[in-house]
């Protein structure tokens, strides 16, 4: 039943984040930038395991995650000077994103 209600909850902040970008794509691009996944998830998980030093660690990761997921952006950043296309970005970014996972692993030995 959790399990249901974090996957409804999830879904509809990521619908009305869709929904809101069409009209006001300022509006939407704060909201999706807003840690809302992790508000939404820390004490989910917390509540599970109901231990503070996981959590806590978990919270760690993800703060050191979070630059390094502006991986993704670069070639979004860069298309218009490199005339890239949109969806060629977009799998560029996504293809960051490996790279960064092998850092944010590196640097998890030190949280």
């Amino acid at each position: 039943m959790n399990f249901a209600l974090n996957v409804l909850g999830s879904a509809l902040i990521i619908a009305a984040a869709a929904a809101l970008s069409a009209r006001y794509p300022v509006a939407a691009g704060f909201l999706v930038a807003l840690p809302l996944s992790t508000m939404l998830v820390l004490p989910l998980s917390h509540i599970q395991h109901g231990d503070a030093t996981t959590t806590i660690t978990f919270a760690k990761s993800i703060l050191v995650a979070i630059p390094i997921t502006f991986l993704f952006f670069v070639p979004l950043l860069l298309a218009e000077r490199l005339g890239l296309s949109f969806w060629f970005a977009y799998v560029a970014g996504c293809a960051l994103l490996p790279v960064g996972f092998l850092v944010h692993s590196a640097l998890g030995r030190f949280i």
